[in-house]
């Protein structure tokens, strides 16, 4: 059988799903949590409580402050510490309301039961209301507000819902095992993303090194109208947006545009879920599924975590970190990025935390490009990443703008397949960030 996949450019790394199999354990409440008001694309949202107040479980303590915005709220009960600023994954300083906490007390109307609700009984419109209320965004990364996507623009037409199971990121398992463990959840919440987008066709996919979700999927979409399941060729970057688009329906995203110029609209998995939650249980985005794996792991794990949970506690339940630990990053070994503290907290886009060794840490020194032609040939986008780090490095940022460096997804195999180890993803990003603004002024004049 011919896998479905995209067609330009992808790499096979090692998969090192050494979680794949543990189930999800529901970490304890730590004792403070740290929780940012801006853990979404978008404006960061204004504070609505105070030093020394007492909140809920799931009260809302920041609004959404514009029309790209999230709603945060309380991932436990206690006592607001204070407000104040505290080193995110990043490394950034952010607004954080720290709360101490004590045995949880949940806000009134949410259905904390393990009773599945599968009768939709909201419109669309309420649907969407209550996807923007209760703060959900999307959990594969990106973390743009969900009920934006769901309002489609004027003129346009939604046809498909694309729903991304692949997790095709090396390592991270917390997709597949909340496709394992929730998967009658999930099917709900693509069922109620349907009804908020007017469509009637949604496409799983999932690449084929997770037969066991496959199957398990497949055999629960039977009960769910205009439901499917499509296994695809494990090759990554195929958890791409763009890249799934055009596995699952052949339609390829203009430069410059989104997916919806292709009539496809595109959720992950824990979005799905977080909108059942949402929705059926009226229960805010504070918790979601994280991994915590890599080499120098103990036990590789999946945890359920409290927004605003320090890093340390997950990595400490995992069973501390082996002796030749060198690096932490927040994410996969693609896309992630070191932390420059393990006291950073989880927020609502965190999907795994890696652990590496001593012997896989450190990159080696670059050497001369040797015009082999590899980033070329595994560029997703059809990008040439070695000119545009070279566009980069001699500040050639109208020739970066024509050469579409704002088309590239930032999936690292260009970096990755280079046998000089020349950094062209860092080079790249930082011409991104230059040649971004430059539109924006451009936009404002």
């Amino acid at each position: 059988m011919i896998l479905k996949t995209f067609k330009l450019g992808g790499i096979h790394p090692p998969e090192n799903k050494f979680s794949a199999g543990v189930a999800i354990e529901v970490l304890p409440v730590p004792k403070r949590v740290f929780i940012p008001i801006s853990q979404h694309l978008g404006a960061p949202s204004t504070v609505l409580v105070k030093r020394g107040e007492e909140v809920k479980t799931g009260q809302l303590l920041a609004k959404s402050s514009g029309f790209i915005s999230a709603n945060i709220h309380s991932s436990v009960t206690g006592k607001v510490f204070k407000i104040d600023n505290v080193m995110d994954q990043s490394g950034y300083k952010r607004t954080s309301i720290i709360i101490d906490t004590i045995e949880d007390e949940w806000q009134d109307g949410i259905d904390i039961s393990a009773d599945i609700l599968p009768e939709i009984t909201l419109s669309k419109q309420e649907i969407i209301q209550r996807i923007n209320d209760m703060g959900v965004v999307g959990l594969g990364g990106a973390t743009f507000p969900t009920h934006v996507k769901m309002m489609v623009p004027e003129g346009k037409n939604a046809e498909y819902l694309i729903i991304n199971g692949v997790e095709c990121e090396p390592y991270l398992t917390s997709d597949h095992r909340l496709m394992m463990e929730k998967g009658e959840e999930l099917l709900i919440g693509i069922s109620i993303l349907m009804e908020a987008l007017g469509v009637n066709k949604a496409l799983i996919g999932i690449e084929n090194n997770k037969p066991d979700a496959i199957d398990h999927l497949t055999k629960l979409a039977n009960k769910f109208k205009g439901i499917s399941v499509h296994s695809l060729k494990v090759k990554y970057p195929q958890g791409g947006e763009k890249q799934l688009i055009k596995a699952l329906t052949g339609r390829e995203v203009p430069s410059g545009k989104l997916p919806i110029e292709t009539g496809c609209v595109v959720d992950n998995v824990g979005t799905a879920f977080a909108v059942y939650e949402a929705v059926q249980k009226n229960k805010p985005l504070i918790e979601r599924v994280v991994t915590v794996t890599g080499k120098a792991a103990k036990k590789p794990s999946n945890f359920m975590v409290r927004v605003g949970t320090p890093i340390t506690e997950l990595i400490e339940k995992a069973g501390g970190v082996s002796e030749n630990l060198a690096k932490v990053i927040g994410g996969g070994p693609m896309m992630g990025k070191a932390l420059m503290s393990m006291e950073a907290p989880i927020v609502k886009g965190s999907s795994g935390i890696l652990l590496v060794p001593e012997e896989e840490a450190h990159r080696t020194t670059p050497k001369s490009c040797i015009r082999c032609g590899r980033c070329i040939t595994v560029c997703p986008m059809g990008l040439e990443p070695f000119l545009l780090a070279q566009e980069v490095l001699h500040e050639l940022w109208e020739r970066a703008e024509k050469d579409m460096i704002m088309d590239c997804i930032e999936c690292g195999s260009c970096h990755y397949t280079c046998p000089s180890g020349r950094p062209l993803l860092d080079y790249i990003r930082l011409g991104k960030n230059k040649v971004g603004h430059i539109i924006r002024t451009r936009g404002k004049k």
